[in-house]
């Protein structure tokens, strides 16, 4: 009977502290979570028209072809 009773004991201290490390565990992936979150992803950024980032590839573009000419 003591045998049961203290195996009994074992498993549900076992249950116990499992749930309080997965608790913990839990509340700590959150602070890293808010911790890993910049600064500025409450803000919201300005669209820019489609024109206006079209042009900004192709400047780009030409920029990236002229540092590579080979006749440089």
């Amino acid at each position: 009977m003591t045998g049961i009773l203290q195996f009994t004991t074992l498993a549900v201290a076992t249950m116990f502290a499992a749930a309080a490390a997965v608790a913990f565990d839990w509340v700590l992936l959150r602070a890293a979570f808010r911790l890993m979150k910049p600064a500025t992803a409450g803000r919201a950024t300005p669209r820019r028209s489609l024109a206006q980032g079209k042009a900004e590839l192709v400047r780009g573009t030409l920029q990236l072809a002229r540092a590579f000419d080979p006749r440089r």
